[in-house]
């Protein structure tokens, strides 16, 4: 087609849903390919993710259907959810109903920031809470190091302030259930017609709605992964690192140093970071947990030996019991003449303890 970016190889695109062992690939000038892969990716276990940028060979534009022949290397990669070439993550939590909970926004943050993208922070719901409760909420996070964006999706307002940091990135979606991830999706793409969750009235969170990862279209550039929905997202990182993925202590790290290069900012002599921040009790809290972690994979077998892996077609790693099996080896013949001859001398030993014993004595 005129409108694609060929190559010598074939033509460019983006992956932007993966479904078994199918994926939909969006060329440069909008087309959606439904693409298998080349069998020598399997063969070296290339995974095909959401957001690859990839070449696709012989396009049939009447069935439209292509070959992924190629992936291009990787800006970025995160496991969970599985997306390539992210440039930020979004949440999105709600100002109430459900009520902001502190300690799940910053368990989120801090995994939001561990995968070392942009951090952008949107507050859904402003409409049922004052503005003066708006204010505090908007001084109270930028201490934590975030401009937050407060909007409307049931009233449509501020919506357009999303715009300026969606536009040509590739996005991801994050945030807990019932908070309008998926009325905010509706809102910025109307052309996307996702299922919304109710919210129940009994746990004051939202059913998980989303199953699975998939790249949106948005109308002013750009696309946004909508991330299946999680209520507690895990911290599985370095404690050592830990201190990094909040905005307050990297601040002070980056003002100083602690006087011990392998400081975990508890209770070290001379550290820069503990000290009156109001996130420290949630630092602490998840250092705990770090530790925890770690310790816990220290104890676990290694995870390589006793498990062999295979690849999804989503680019998962997914780990299947090794079987042992009893490997059995030829004796060679030195051997063999070697346990003979032992064989034969302790027979001849024992024949002549025999005997000794058969002798009376004089």
């Amino acid at each position: 087609m005129s409108g694609s970016e060929a190559t010598p190889e074939g033509l460019r695109g983006t992956v932007v849903a993966v479904q078994a062992n199918f994926y939909q690939v969006r060329l440069v000038e909008g087309t959606v390919l439904l693409c298998t892969r080349r069998s020598r990716l399997k063969k070296i276990n290339q995974s095909v993710m959401v957001g690859d940028r990839v070449i696709v060979e012989e396009p049939d534009w009447t069935d439209g259907r292509g070959v992924v022949a190629q992936v291009l290397s990787r800006r970025t990669e995160l496991k969970r959810p599985p997306v390539a070439n992210a440039d930020q993550v979004l949440l999105v939590f709600a100002l109430a109903e459900p009520d902001l909970d502190v300690w799940q926004l910053s368990r989120f943050l801090t995994t939001a920031e561990a995968t070392k993208l942009g951090v952008r922070l949107g507050l859904n719901k402003k409409d049922l809470i004052s503005p003066s409760h708006q204010q505090e909420w908007r001084e109270r996070l930028q201490g934590w190091g975030y401009d937050p964006i407060l909007i409307s999706v049931a009233q449509d307002r501020e919506i357009a302030d999303l715009w300026d940091i969606l536009a040509g990135n590739i996005t991801i979606l994050a945030g807990p259930s019932g908070v309008g991830k998926s009325s905010l999706i509706n809102r910025l793409i109307p052309a996307v017609d996702l299922r919304i969750g109710a919210v129940s009235g009994k746990l004051s969170r939202g059913r998980h709605t989303t199953r699975h990862v998939e790249l949106f279209e948005l109308p002013g550039g750009g696309l946004l992964a909508d991330s299946p929905g999680f209520n507690k997202p895990n911290l599985e990182c370095e404690p050592s690192q830990l201190a990094y993925y909040f905005p307050e202590a990297r601040e002070r790290l980056e003002g100083g140093q602690c006087q011990f290069s392998d400081c975990l900012h508890r209770d070290e002599p001379n550290c820069v970071v503990r000290g009156d921040w109001e996130r420290y009790e949630h630092y602490l809290k998840f250092l705990d947990e770090a530790i925890a972690y770690q310790e816990e994979v220290a104890r676990s077998p290694d995870e390589e030996d006793s498990m062999k892996v295979k690849m999804s077609s989503s680019g998962q790693k997914r780990y299947e019991p090794r079987l042992e099996t009893k490997k059995y080896r030829r004796q060679s013949r030195r051997s063999r003449h070697q346990d003979l001859q032992q064989l034969y001398e302790d027979a001849s030993i024992e024949a002549l303890e025999d005997d000794l014993e058969d002798l009376e004595p004089i």
